[in-house]
């Protein structure tokens, strides 16, 4: 077993809570079933502590991405002996996956992401179509929840919509604050999301759709009549069997896109 890099101090501009516990770990790794010759990514590996199984999993070979540069040193003494590690040093957010991925086979990409990012990098990932094959990730329990809410429930809003339009979102198992070192605040969880092979209920024009969903959920309390009063009327919004006066979180993703592709027709700009 490779020695772990000791003495770096957690970075609260990073967001950074280092996942020790080596039972949620094993578990971890074996939902994200990583086999050799998959390409796997795993985002923020910190102090190496998931690195080290998935590197065992993924037959030697791994890439990460890392933004604190002092960690880097320490990864690369402690994985010194596996050629097949590769890092790369950066903000997640600035990778174009696509670029990552080139010629070869998607990526699966995987992390304990740190909450401040958490929303924009999956975002920012879901951009990257068919370049990624699916996505673990340690999140704040809460924004786990937001992603897998079905129509109807408290935590729905725009990331579900958002995640579930481009993927199956799963919500695997909870994670106790102690842990990670130092314990954060708050709850975590692991979500697996899935990239759909092909889109159940394509848009017409996915930036229109989105603004949609922004509007409609702008005021969560109102109803659609109001949210969505400067683009369609009660009338309109009854001819395409949806009720006015349900409540954004009501509504499905197919719904959504109805509305949407309504619009499109009409020639909305979005």
């Amino acid at each position: 077993m490779a020695s772990r890099p000791q003495g770096h101090r957690a970075r609260k501009r990073f967001g950074q809570n280092f996942l020790r516990d080596p039972g949620i770990i094993s578990r971890l790794v074996r939902a994200i079933g990583a086999r050799p010759g998959e390409r796997l990514v795993e985002i923020g590996p910190g102090q190496g502590a998931l690195t080290e199984p998935l590197l065992e999993a993924a037959g030697d070979r791994l890439e990460v991405i890392e933004l604190d540069r002092d960690l880097i040193p320490g990864l690369r003494v402690q994985f010194f002996d596996k050629p097949g590690f590769v890092i790369h040093e950066g903000d997640a957010l600035k990778v174009d996956f696509r670029e990552l991925r080139g010629e070869g086979p998607p990526l699966r990409v995987v992390g304990n992401l740190p909450y401040n990012i958490s929303t924009p990098l999956i975002s920012h990932l879901l951009e990257a179509g068919d370049a990624v094959s699916d996505m673990h990730f340690m999140l704040q329990k809460e924004v786990v929840e937001r992603l897998a809410a079905p129509p109807g429930g408290g935590e729905r809003g725009r990331l579900s919509v958002l995640a579930q339009y481009y993927c199956s979102v799963e919500s695997l198992f909870t994670v106790p604050p102690e842990a990670f070192v130092p314990r954060p605040k708050v709850e975590s969880a692991i979500v697996r999301l899935m990239p759909h092979a092909q889109i159940p209920h394509p848009a017409r024009d996915e930036t229109l759709l989105f603004t949609v969903v922004r509007e409609a959920f702008a005021q969560r309390r109102k109803t659609l009549r109001n949210n969505l009063k400067t683009r369609l009327d009660a009338e309109a919004i009854e001819a395409l069997g949806i009720e006015p006066s349900r409540r954004p979180q009501t509504l499905s993703v197919e719904e959504f896109v109805r509305i949407a592709n309504y619009l499109a027709e009409k020639g909305d700009a979005s």
